[in-house]
């Protein structure tokens, strides 16, 4: 059984995904991994694509497939219940993030110790456009605002969290961007890596700014009240006697 799982999700990716998992198995070489490519609905050529890459690739490639688009986060759920690694660390598969950094969070994580749940890759240097960045921006603040999860930048793909953990949070349609304030809910800390963001090779995003605007708001209003009625989950230990 591998001790990474690398998930992908991915819509209309096909271009971008040849380099990228190569990228991947330079990156990785010497470690025990798996590749999870989560085909969200895609109607270009990933199906081929990566027909053709698992035959060449020298590590597992896993392909999943949504019959139809579900967003990102669902994706990264799909993937985080197919895992067969103890943690799983996420990557999106339009090429900007740098998969040099998939070991780092996963090093992170592991020497940060039992009470961290999650390594969360915040971006240097970003590389979206001015508009997009500064809506970034103030949605990280008005999040970190609000639900103090001390981190600055949910919204990178990079990240590396224990598989037991990954399942039990809720999952909707923007999970991903919670992330840290979901696993400090599960009674564990972040720990955070800096990360250096690259432009896209090829195509175009998926997600606009002002389409997911107000979902974001909403997302933001449903984590801030199930953080306020659910409390912290306690740690749970058996005690035998005799």
């Amino acid at each position: 059984m591998p001790e990474i799982s690398i998930v992908i999700p991915c819509r209309n990716e096909a271009a971008n995904l040849p380099l990228l998992l190569d990228e991947i198995g330079a990156a990785m070489a010497g470690r025990d991994f798996e590749v999870i490519v989560v085909d969200d609905g895609s109607t270009d050529d990933t199906a081929s694509v990566l027909a053709g890459q698992a035959a060449l690739c020298p590590f597992p490639l896993r392909h999943l497939r949504h019959e139809k688009s579900a967003g990102q986060s669902l994706s990264v759920r799909s993937g985080a219940w197919a895992a067969r690694g103890n943690i799983v660390a996420t990557i999106d598969g339009d090429g900007q993030n740098d998969p040099q950094y998939i070991p780092v969070l996963v090093d992170a994580l592991r020497q940060a110790g039992p009470r961290f749940g999650v390594a969360q890759g915040e971006r240097l240097k970003r590389r979206d456009s001015k508009i997009k960045q500064l809506a970034s921006r103030f949605a990280n603040w008005l999040r970190k605002a609000i639900l103090h999860d001390e981190t600055r930048d949910t919204g990178c793909g990079l990240k590396a969290i224990h598989t037991d953990i990954l399942r039990k949070l809720p999952f909707f349609d923007g999970t991903h961007r919670f992330v840290p304030a979901l696993v400090i809910q599960e009674g564990y800390r972040v720990v955070h890596c800096d990360v250096v963001d690259r432009s896209r090779r090829h195509g175009k995003s998926n997600y606009g700014i002002f389409d997911r605007g107000l979902q974001g708001v909403l997302d933001l209003a449903g984590v801030w009240w199930l953080r306020r009625r659910r409390r912290r989950m306690p740690k749970t230990e058996e005690i035998r006697h005799g």
